[in-house]
């Protein structure tokens, strides 16, 4: 995994995600929400997240469901 996350940037835990009863799942990027998982994507994300070793890991995973969405040319507001 270190080759993978080489700016030590997940070590901010910048992702975040809650579940709602009807096992829908958002997940956000620094406070704000980036993507809505439902049905069988939402319960494959939550099975993942139940098997992740550590924050680290969780942090990785959800890097990867929100997919390629920061570029690094974004504007800081």
């Amino acid at each position: 995994m270190d080759n993978i996350d080489k700016r030590n940037r997940l070590d901010d835990s910048p992702f975040h995600f809650r579940v709602l009863k009807d096992q829908t799942v958002f997940i956000g990027y620094e406070g704000k929400q980036v993507k809505t998982l439902k049905g069988s994507e939402a319960d494959k994300f939550l099975k993942k997240m139940k098997d992740a070793r550590d924050e680290k890991e969780m942090q990785l995973i959800m890097a990867k469901v929100t997919g390629n969405f920061k570029r690094g040319n974004e504007r800081k507001n």
